[in-house]
């Protein structure tokens, strides 16, 4: 009898050739392991078609032959959504091509595999902007940027990833592709099928192209970096500048002291900002497609009428774009060299910017109360309300130790974001590790149409099984006060 595994290789072998069908242990290592390190695992091989068609063709075969798929893109996720589990790793990192460049209509039109910073290189030829942003845009690739609804520094401004895609192409569970790539800001056409789509973490269908929205390249930037006495003050300081300087206000990121303390100690060329220690900082970003606009005299002004309120203590204006290139490597450092300091708990969470001082103040109160010597380091992006609330281990603990109470950090900081009416995914997704969570915290109502979406359009569930939506038969039980009749 024959094995329909071995079948299944050997057909996509004839058609895309060996080289693109992957067997070998030691080279399919690479795919089976997450960012974190936190998940491993296995596969029948690793697939690496060459086109859309080619995408179609693997995904026809496995359908036929019940084989799982878990598509992959740049492999820099952070919640699990790209481990595979006995089927198919479907690598796209071969669709890499940029398909057209319009200007004139601002927009640009690239295949999945495409690594997000030659997009914006590409962009950039043309004088425009994409401004997706993010610490992996070396590596990370636009399929997954897109399935994953990434956020980023620029959210503020220009929005997430959903924002920033007006069509796709994408190949279904049946291998039927839907040609969604129009570059249309207004069609009314029946739904808008691209958003079921965009974030769904290759749960519905693989994504293989995207129409994206290009913006005016700025010609003008000033950055700060401005120390505040708590993080209500830091918020206080965002209201400011959001009225004073409306569009102009690109980015507003949020540091505690602990952060800036680890940055200074790890990163290298890291350079004190500030003479004096602040409990909370903010880093600040005004640009403009006009060079003519001064606008650091913008931002002088709004600190001075900042600093008469009393809700800055300091602050220092990069004097040049090297400068402010400087000011941010210490806001873009804090995510690796946290991981210097021991374990860490990692929450991605939002609530509403009214009250993400408030989430800081309440979930660090809390913790603490939880384990002594826990040191909290809550950063992130304050003007759209996502908060990476994340936890070093005490100095003295151990780390397995300390990771084994993941679960009960999740209970206590996600009951908080709840109350808030937050979510407990911000911008990195669901995947495995915040699965049973969705379960627990999401309306029941909008799980149900969410798994009658993925029977739907997935009705063998073939399509990165086991991921966002927790199996059926093994569902936790809601927390009450939750919209539980």
């Amino acid at each position: 009898m024959t094995d329909p595994r071995s079948d299944l290789l050997d057909v996509l072998s004839t058609r895309l050739g060996s080289q693109h069908v992957i067997r070998d242990a030691a080279a399919m290592e690479s795919y089976l392991v997450e960012e974190r390190k936190l998940y491993r695992g296995t596969a029948l091989a690793v697939v690496r078609p060459g086109s859309t068609e080619e995408v179609a063709l693997v995904v026809r075969e496995c359908a036929k032959a019940g084989i799982p798929i878990v598509p992959q893109g740049g492999n820099t996720g952070l919640v699990g959504g790209g481990v595979p589990h006995k089927g198919i790793v479907l690598s796209l990192a071969r669709l890499d091509r940029i398909r057209e460049v319009d200007p004139f209509n601002a927009t640009i039109t690239v295949e999945a595999g495409c690594i997000l910073k030659s997009v914006q290189d590409e962009s950039e030829k043309a004088d425009c902007l994409f401004p997706l942003s993010l610490a992996s845009e070396g590596s990370c690739r636009i399929g997954g940027n897109i399935a994953t609804n990434a956020g980023g520094v620029n959210v503020l401004r220009y929005g997430n990833t959903r924002d920033l895609v007006l069509g796709l192409e994408v190949v279904l569970a049946d291998g039927r592709v839907w040609n969604g790539l129009k570059g249309l800001r207004k069609d009314n056409t029946g739904y808008d099928l691209k958003n079921l789509f965009v974030g769904s973490e290759g749960t519905l269908g693989v994504i293989t192209a995207a129409v994206l929205k290009l913006f005016p390249r700025p010609k003008s930037r000033t950055v700060a970096f401005i120390g505040c006495a708590s993080p209500h003050a830091a918020l206080d300081l965002f209201d400011t500048f959001r009225r004073r300087t409306g569009d102009q206000l690109t980015a507003f990121e949020f540091m505690p002291r602990f952060a800036l303390e680890i940055v200074l100690k790890h990163a290298a060329g890291a350079v004190r900002p500030l003479s004096g220690e602040h409990e909370a900082y903010a880093l600040v970003e005004l640009s403009s497609p006009d060079a003519a606009i001064d606008l650091r005299e913008r931002l002088e002004a709004v600190l001075g009428e900042a600093l008469e309120a009393g809700i800055v203590e300091d602050a220092v204006i990069a004097a040049s774009e090297a400068q402010g290139d400087a000011l941010w490597h210490l806001r873009e450092s804090l995510s690796h060299v946290q991981r210097l300091e021991g374990g860490s708990i990692k929450h991605d969470v939002a609530v509403p910017v009214s009250r993400v001082a408030d989430f800081i103040v309440t979930a660090t109160r809390a913790c603490e109360a939880a384990l002594p010597g826990v040191r909290v380091c809550a950063f992130g992006h304050f003007g759209d309300g996502n908060i990476h609330f994340n936890l070093s281990q005490p100095v003295a603990m151990e780390k397995a130790a300390f990771l084994d109470q993941w679960e009960r950090f999740n209970r206590i900081v996600h009951d908080i974001v709840h109350g808030m009416n937050g979510s407990i995914s911000a911008e990195h997704g669901v995947g495995l590790i915040k699965r049973d969570e969705l379960a627990l915290y999401k309306d029941p109502v909008a799980l149900d149409l969410m798994r009658t979406l993925k029977r739907t359009l997935d009705p063998q569930n073939i399509l990165n099984p086991g991921k966002v939506l927790a199996p059926e038969a093994d569902l936790p039980s809601r927390l009450p006060g939750s919209g539980q009749a």
